[in-house]
């Protein structure tokens, strides 16, 4: 099949989706001016499940990701809720665009959403950050992503636990599993697109690529050490924002009691706190005041993310992405659930599994303080991700 251009729908709604999905934005930029046929054509579609100023179009100005065609609006409410209004509004979109390709993100609503209307409309879903798991279906993301995965048509995996996930659970169309490096060619599959067997590829990850893309304009620009009168080495960077935690008042009690404990004149606790969690609190009726060194601040921007996290001596998060970016800003991590879907970076000894335990997370937070951490292997590619996803969804035109 030979065409002159393809269209690809980007759906994204979440702070973590529009980091990665400017990546791929960036290649498809870069193949577009070098004239490479097929030309490309994006268009993004923001469901608006994000939408407060911080948690969302700060990051499409400093990212320089392009202007979504299509702004479901459709804000916060019930899982079902989010997800039905995305379902109706997406399969308009596409009925409309009638894209080649869907490309979704991780695992959120919006990211279920997307798959399922494509699908439906029998329109090709390449799902980036496949094959994840934390094995705890309680977890609405672990929903999402299960099912994004087996109704998807190609699978971006971003490391090879990922891979082995999808083969456990009976996929069997793995092309270069071990060797990242090249896309996949005839010889690996008679149909690539194949919706009956999916197609499962290791690219890396497409946050490593943003990481090592604006680390260097972070360090450039950011201020936010100087903004905040820390130092570096001398806090703790703390995110909390996953429903498990957020919604189990006891949970979120205990969590932020070990804040209180640990945080000090000598190192207190930097906390960029999504709107939601500050609902939670006020109805928890719990102030921080107690110790001024527990330092609750508004949603940052991804720069100032980059350089809070690169220069914490700990960072302590529920969230699978800032665990990433942790490893990749080789800073040790407490993650403050029973579970992580990045099982490699606990393997290595650069992520620790606390729970939500005052004690458990004051007795897990010394013992990180006091290790010795080794060079970390190269665990997630090698910054190409993004090219090699649009490589893989140009081979059939």
């Amino acid at each position: 099949m030979s065409k002159k251009n393809i269209k690809i729908v980007t759906v994204i709604g979440a702070r973590p989706q529009f980091i990665k999905a400017a990546t791929i934005s960036r290649a498809i930029e870069k193949h577009n001016i070098e004239k490479k046929i097929p030309e490309v054509q994006e268009i993004i579609v923001h469901t608006g499940q994000h939408y407060d100023f911080n948690m969302s179009q700060i990051f499409f100005d400093q990212l320089k990701i392009p202007i979504p065609k299509y702004n479901l609006q459709v804000g916060s409410g019930s899982h079902g809720q989010m997800t039905g209004k995305m379902l109706v509004e997406i399969e308009t979109v596409l009925q409309k665009e009638k894209p080649d390709w869907v490309l979704v993100y991780g695992d959120t609503n919006s990211t279920l959403a997307g798959a399922l209307a494509s699908v439906k409309l029998h329109i090709s879903v390449g799902h980036v950050e496949a094959g994840l798991r934390s094995f705890n279906r309680k977890m609405p993301e672990e929903i999402n992503r299960i099912v994004t995965d087996h109704i998807s048509t190609m699978l971006f995996c971003p490391t090879e636990t990922a891979v082995n996930n999808l083969k456990r659970e009976g996929f069997k169309n793995v092309v270069n599993s071990t060797n990242p490096t090249n896309p996949i060619n005839s010889t690996n599959s008679t149909n690539p697109t194949n919706p009956d067997n999916p197609l499962i590829l290791n690219v890396g990850d497409v946050m490593y690529d943003a990481f090592l893309k604006f680390k260097e304009q972070a360090l450039k620009k950011s201020k936010i050490l100087i903004d905040l009168g820390v130092q570096p080495k001398r806090y703790c960077l703390a995110t909390i924002h996953r429903q498990e935690n957020t919604d189990d008042l006891s949970r979120l009690y205990n969590i932020f009691s070990a804040f209180e404990k640990l945080a000090c004149k000598e190192c207190p606790f930097i906390i960029p706190l999504h709107p939601r969690t500050c609902k939670d609190l006020k109805n928890l009726k719990y102030t921080v005041d107690k110790n001024p060194y527990v330092r609750i601040i508004s949603p940052i921007n991804y720069l100032d993310m980059v350089i809070l996290e690169i220069n914490a001596n700990v960072i302590l998060t529920d969230s699978g992405g800032i665990q990433k970016e942790a490893f990749f800003a080789r800073t040790p991590c407490i993650t403050l659930r029973e579970e992580t879907e990045w099982v490699e970076t606990v393997d290595i000894g650069w992520n620790y599994i606390a729970g939500t335990d005052t004690h458990s997370i004051i007795r897990t937070f010394s013992s990180v303080t006091k290790s010795e951490f080794s060079v970390p292997p190269d665990l997630f590619g090698s910054g190409n991700a993004s090219r090699l996803i649009l490589e893989n969804l140009m081979l059939e035109y």
